[in-house]
């Protein structure tokens, strides 16, 4: 691994995050579109919007870490991209934004023909905006992306068969994992009527979201050939197979109405999916331009993998903590944690200040020595590595219960975090 890989290997793992958690939000809007009137209708539309309503906006970290990391580690090919693509990327944020007003608008409680408007309009926007992210995915997946400002078209790099399938296949994917999270939701609050409507909701998007990625690599062998040989035969292959049976095992656990696990799978499917993309697109980014040519300069690089990482100490166990606290409910828990006496595990956990802290600082110094003294590529890999032990032991040692000041472990089935 070069130091110039590891940007990807965040923006990579930030996109299977925002497909997982955001993709979700996103199609629960689906659901709400297509609840049906009714008192029923209704009752499915407010289960939905109950759900997102604690995350939906801080989902959205992730789309602007994307951005972010690919901005400042790949300058040339982020131009390209925002450049050939500015039409769907300007029609996604336009979508985030509409999606987000009528959110704003619907808190203010309005009733009858109002509330019907804003119910429709944010769901339309919350499909508009993964189906144009998808299509430019898409068009960076078809090569038809140039290097160099506004070198490709405008419209035809993003309307062709591979770019308009994926948008298609991000849309269902969120309606997927959607149902599948809202059933889980469901069982929580005890409702029978909404976890079977989720239920089957699920399974039919489960079953479609398979169709439309069987039908992406019938596009993909016709006008991707290059892409489709190293996704069945390359380096995509484990990620590919990994995510048909973690896919076959979600509808198997929904069937069984274990949705605890169903949620994990389902998460692990479209997860495998965007690692396959990412295994099979490298070391490319665009036509003829390879990682090592997109990548910025030593400094820069050295300094975005130290902030990313150093970032995720803070980051990663304040959305935990939201995830626990807001999304089950506990917000309003008065009950006193002081007087339960801690678990040995939590004993052998030590304090901020004991053996994780330590081992976090001794995983930072050496991490940053690596990449910034060593000019060998073992020594690169094996630094990234140090800070990535430095985000492992420096969460450990300041877990969100700690954070809470609540030693409580958290409860087993949060909702939105898969």
């Amino acid at each position: 691994m070069h130091l110039y890989d590891a940007p990807a290997v965040f923006v990579l793992v930030g996109a299977a995050l925002y497909v997982v958690l955001g993709g979700a939000d996103f199609g629960a809007a689906l659901w709400q579109l297509l609840a049906g009137g009714g008192e029923r209708g209704e009752r499915l539309r407010e289960h939905a919007h109950r759900s997102m309503a604690p995350v939906w906006e801080a989902n959205h970290v992730w789309l602007i870490f994307i951005l972010t990391i690919t901005w400042t580690a790949y300058p040339v090919a982020f131009g390209s991209i925002a450049s050939t693509l500015a039409v769907p990327l300007f029609i996604a944020a336009v979508g985030i934004i509409f999606r987000g007003a009528t959110y704003a608008l619907r808190s203010a409680e309005p009733t009858g023909r109002q509330r019907r408007l804003i119910d429709t309009g944010f769901s339309i926007s919350s499909i508009i905006a993964p189906f144009a992210l998808g299509a430019a995915i898409g068009a960076i997946a078809a090569r038809r992306v140039p290097v160099g400002n506004a070198a490709g078209a405008l419209f035809s790099s993003w309307l062709n068969p591979i770019a308009v399938l994926v948008g298609v296949l991000a849309v269902a994917f969120g309606g997927y994992l959607a149902a599948v999270y809202l059933a889980a939701d469901a069982v929580r609050s005890g409702d029978r009527d909404l976890e079977d409507a989720f239920r089957a909701r699920a399974l039919i998007a489960g079953v479609i979201a398979g169709g439309v990625a069987a039908a992406g690599l019938i596009v993909l062998a016709s006008d991707a050939h290059h892409l489709y040989r190293r996704l069945v035969e390359g380096p995509g292959l484990p990620a590919l197979l990994l995510s048909v049976v973690a896919g076959v095992a979600t509808l198997w656990l929904v069937w069984a109405r274990r949705f605890r696990e169903a949620r994990w799978c389902a998460a692990l499917a479209v997860a495998a999916v965007i690692a396959g993309w990412g295994l099979a697109q490298q070391p490319l980014i665009l036509p003829r331009l390879t990682l090592a040519r997109a990548a910025a300069g030593h400094d820069t690089l050295v300094a975005v993998i130290v902030v990313v990482l150093g970032g995720a100490i803070i980051l990663l166990p304040s959305l935990a903590l939201l995830f626990r606290l807001a999304l089950t409910g506990r917000l309003d828990d008065s009950q006193d944690a002081s007087s339960r006496v801690p678990s040995a595990t939590e004993r052998a956990l030590g304090s901020p200040g004991g053996l994780f802290a330590r081992a976090a600082a001794a995983c930072l110094i050496a991490g940053f020595g690596l990449l910034t003294i060593a000019d060998a590529a073992w020594a690169h890999a094996v630094g990234v590595t140090c800070l990535f032990g430095f985000v492992i032991t420096g969460y450990v040692a300041i877990a969100p219960h700690r954070i809470a000041g609540d030693s409580r472990p958290a409860p087993p089935d949060q909702r939105w975090a898969p």
